[in-house]
């Protein structure tokens, strides 16, 4: 009995330490926090609403929100509800989006647009916690409606789900991606450019010939 009791101690020991290698993996950040008040008989009853962000920088993302009486009490809520609420997101080369896509909800209206490398994460507000949680390093977003952090951030994950691999794309049409891709390179040089007539030669000015 002895034994099976120090066996039992020892397997909780390791969903312990478990529980912190997954809690260790996930970056959180706070995104709105709000004071709120009841007014209840002999005063008033002041509790506190917290925004969460919760990500492992990888391609998965989620938030929650949760009140209490105290900040840090509100704070944990919110992460644990961030964290039952994951969504997976891909990304290509592991740093920007594959295509341009727009979201909403209620009266918040996001767009997000891929940026090649080196742009950056120009974003503000919920949105930028948003992106650094979820590991994008390039990105161009903007906020056409509400500027409030609850909408805007549904919206924003509204977006990040219509996002589409060219995996899926391709699977969903049954074709290869190779040839998906090749589609796309096609499209892309449509209208190619004339470096001749474009280019201006240092100290000098362009040779265009006339017909």
């Amino acid at each position: 009995m002895a034994d099976d009791h120090r066996g039992g101690r020892g397997r909780g020991r390791g969903r312990d330490r478990d529980r912190d290698d997954e809690d260790n993996e996930f970056t959180d950040k706070l995104v709105h926090i709000n004071r709120v008040a009841k007014v209840v008989k002999g005063g008033r009853r002041f509790g506190f609403a917290a925004l969460v962000v919760v990500g492992d920088t990888k391609g998965r993302v989620g938030f929650g929100h949760g009140k209490a009486r105290e900040v840090p009490e509100a704070i944990r809520k919110a992460t644990e509800g961030a964290k039952r609420t994951l969504i997976r997101v891909p990304l290509r080369e592991g740093r920007t989006l594959h295509h341009d896509v727009g979201g909403r909800w209620g009266a918040g209206k996001v767009f997000l647009r891929a940026a090649p490398a080196g742009t950056g994460i120009i974003a503000g507000g919920p949105m930028r916690a948003v992106f650094e949680t979820l590991g994008v390093h390039d990105i161009v977003a903007k906020s056409l409606g509400s500027s409030n952090p609850y909408n805007m951030i549904r919206a924003t994950f509204e977006a990040l789900k219509d996002q589409d691999s060219p995996r899926s794309v391709a699977a969903r049409r049954g074709i290869k991606v190779s040839a998906l891709q090749a589609r796309r390179r096609d499209a892309g040089t449509d209208v190619p450019l004339e470096a001749d007539a474009t280019e201006t030669p240092a100290g000098g000015e362009a040779n265009v010939e006339m017909a």
